[in-house]
């Protein structure tokens, strides 16, 4: 493939609601660009750009798809974004090396609330977005009720560049708007179109649609305003310029129409993507800073500046690891040494290659602007900013995702755990939204996105290690603590063996402390009565037994010890005697029915958003997981509820939650607290707790 100057070349993020055809488009777009030689479909599991077994397997994005096309002498870089709530893990660094965004929406179903998430998400980031109603071909399909749907939903005002013609079996083209001229398809999946007039009964709505595009596009411009009052329309280079300049300005929502499946429409895109949407040298330049300070610097976007890249994706593989990145300035060459600021040192780029799919096409360099690949990068991470040592910067890395879901993960063959821990953390490379801890109560655990986010993990684990294994539920961190104060608690403790004997004597006072100031050991003796060096003996038998729990076997919290009298022997004292008699009077202090000692569980914060007609079952479900709701507000046909529910609760709240609203909720959790847990629960604990003791 030649290199492509920065002003040709074009990168588009496709997002979408899962299931509403963005990988679908991207296969159509490479079709017909004549990338590839045939239309891709999801159900056959035959696309370029859902490759993995798991994608496949599932008929679903899992992970971000990437690959170039060339159009009308342009290179076209499509990001294939992915749609479920559950693999979320690239789309925030996909969306980073993108200068535009289209969103995808199901003519039939309408927008969904991934759709709205992943609108927000690309304005965030400043991207010009589009968006393309899709199967027109399907039972349901309306685009303009999808319109209105677009209009309320999103809150924008969104400006039609082509419509259908027809809809469900009836699809027979489309009409470029600006043009007003139909393209007729001959309904077949292939690249043969007609042009002709438009259809009659269309020729009034169409009319409409010109003037209001038109409008629209003067409006973004005084000059444009005073030529169309004068002249009332303007040429056609004038309009193209015009609505150019205004989508880069995030001034106007164009939206086309068509079937990615069908390949309608399709066409008619890929000249929008390459006429409309801005070059890399066009859009805003992204901001970074001085490695490891806040130091502002900003390099010019173009082949002239100094080199500097930012790594938005990676991909493991069983020969190793493959870094994509966008050249965010300068330009690069293969077999270039470039500097990895994040991790200060430096790293050989080999070969490097445009990306189709799992394809690798080797290009000698790459332009300002363009998305390269390169295999075997020793430290590199997604996230990470490569550029030149002299004149070093740093991107904004990218943001920590809050995970929903969290299991322990076991393996079905009895010596694996190390090599589960290891291999889980290798995937973790292309993946930032997992996260891989130890805990010494339940082992591994592998925190995702959701219930959907944990089996493909597993499963890939199982394809690219060849480990078997399987989830349970984690064993919840509770905590031990005291609310009343228990005074001149004493413990003696005296062996005699024939030999030298034990002997130590304490007497402690054990109180609360306020949530979350943990433990405090006040030292109160005087007058020798334990002598100096047999203190820090009580100090480690108490928090050793706070490590182990009391009651339940969890950790011992929020407590103050004062150590204020003891006695010792000459002869059968020592450390380990006095480390026994503080943890042994510890024990009895926390047992006492004066100390009101209870039992803390954490706590989530979360966030749910549901369509309006689940609120009820959704409301009641919350309440008997002991949730407690904070707030709600409405997005558009959405409702968003904030509430607080003990973690124990949710452990796997999102296939519940998929149920109850037909797989259009989301939620995202994070930790909030602790606090007491109910009485009756408990007990039920406590009670477990002694019955496991006893057997053992």
């Amino acid at each position: 493939m030649k290199r492509y100057d920065t002003s040709d070349i074009r990168n588009i993020a496709l997002i979408s609601h899962g299931g509403h055809g963005s990988t679908s488009l991207g296969e159509a777009l490479l079709f017909a660009s004549g990338a590839v030689n045939r239309l891709g479909s999801v159900d056959e599991g035959n696309t370029v750009l859902d490759h993995e077994e798991e994608e496949k397997e599932r008929k679903s994005s899992t992970t971000a798809g990437v690959a170039c096309c060339e159009f009308d002498k342009k290179k076209i870089n499509i990001i294939d974004l992915p749609g479920l709530a559950d693999f979320v893990g690239d789309v925030d660094g996909c969306l980073r090396a993108a200068d535009a965004a289209i969103l995808v929406v199901d003519a039939a179903s309408g927008l969904q609330v991934r759709s709205e998430k992943l609108w927000k998400q690309a304005g965030e980031l400043g991207l010009p977005r589009a968006i393309f109603i899709n199967k027109m071909d399907r039972e349901r399909a309306d685009f303009e009720r999808t319109l209105e749907d677009i209009k309320e939903s999103l809150g924008v005002n969104p400006i039609c560049v082509s419509i259908p013609i027809g809809a469900e079996d009836k699809l027979r083209g489309i009409v470029n708007v600006l043009r007003q001229k139909a393209w007729i398809y001959p309904m077949n999946g292939g690249n043969d179109f007609e042009r002709t007039d438009v259809p009659a009964d269309l020729a009034e709505r169409v009319n409409e649609l010109h003037i209001a595009l038109v409008e629209d596009v003067a409006a973004t411009d005084e000059e444009l305003m005073v030529t169309y009052f004068e002249e009332g329309d303007f040429d056609e280079d004038t309009m193209k310029m015009a609505l150019v300049r205004a989508f880069k300005n995030n001034e106007i929502v164009p939206v086309l129409a068509g079937s990615a499946t069908t390949n309608v429409g399709t066409r008619m895109l890929l000249h929008f993507i390459a006429d409309v949407c801005p070059s890399p040298a066009e859009s805003q330049p992204k901001g970074g800073h001085l490695p490891d300070k806040e130091d502002p610097v900003q390099l010019e976007r173009s082949d002239d500046s100094h080199f500097s890249g930012y790594v938005f994706k990676s991909i493991k593989d069983k020969y190793g690891k493959i870094s994509l990145f966008k050249v965010e300035s300068g330009h690069i060459e293969k077999d270039s040494n470039v500097y990895n600021a994040n991790k200060h040192h430096h790293e050989r780029l080999g070969a490097i290659s445009a990306i189709r799919g799992h394809q690798l096409i080797p290009v000698d360099a790459a332009a300002c602007g363009d998305i390269v690949a390169v295999a075997k990068l020793r430290d590199t991470d997604t996230g990470d900013t490569l550029c030149e040592e002299h004149y070093p910067i740093a991107y904004p890395g990218i943001p920590q995702l809050y995970p929903a879901m969290t299991l322990a993960i076991q393996p079905d063959k009895q010596g694996d755990e190390d090599k589960i821990y290891q291999r889980l953390l290798e995937l973790r490379e292309e993946d930032p939204s997992l996260q891989i801890t130890r805990d010494k109560l339940s082992g591994t655990l592998l925190s995702g996105m959701g219930q959907l986010h944990i089996d493909a993990t597993l499963k890939k684990l199982f394809r690219k290690f060849g480990i078997h294994a399987h989830t349970e539920d984690p064993k919840i961190d509770y905590r031990e603590t005291i609310k009343g104060k228990v005074e001149n608690v004493r413990w003696r403790h005296k062996k005699q063996t024939g030999g030298k004997g034990q002997f130590a004597e304490c007497i402690i006072d054990v109180m609360p402390a306020e949530r979350g100031e943990g433990y405090e050991f006040i030292d109160n003796i005087v007058g020798g009565t334990i002598p100096r060096q047999y203190i820090p003996a009580v100090d480690r038998g108490i928090m050793e037994t706070m490590d182990t729990g009391v009651l339940s076997g969890h950790r011992v919290v929020d407590i103050k010890v004062r150590l204020f009298d003891g006695k010792y022997h000459d002869v059968d004292s020592s450390e380990m005697a006095f480390k026994i008699a503080g943890r042994m009077a510890f024990k009895t202090a926390v047992r006492d029915p004066k100390a009101k000692a209870c039992l803390l569980e954490p706590v989530v914060e979360m966030e749910i958003t549901v369509p309006e007609e689940a609120m009820g079952d959704v409301m009641g479900d919350l309440s008997s997981r002991r949730g407690r709701p904070m707030g709600m507000e409405s997005r558009g046909k959405y409702q968003v509820i904030k509430a607080t529910v003990p973690q124990a609760e949710v452990l796997r709240y999102s296939p519940d939650l998929r149920s109850m609203t037909g797989g259009r909720g989301d939620f995202v959790m994070r930790f909030s607290h602790y606090e007491e847990v109910p009485h009756e629960i408990s007990a039920k604990l406590i009670g477990a707790y002694k019955d496991e003791d006893e057997e053992h």
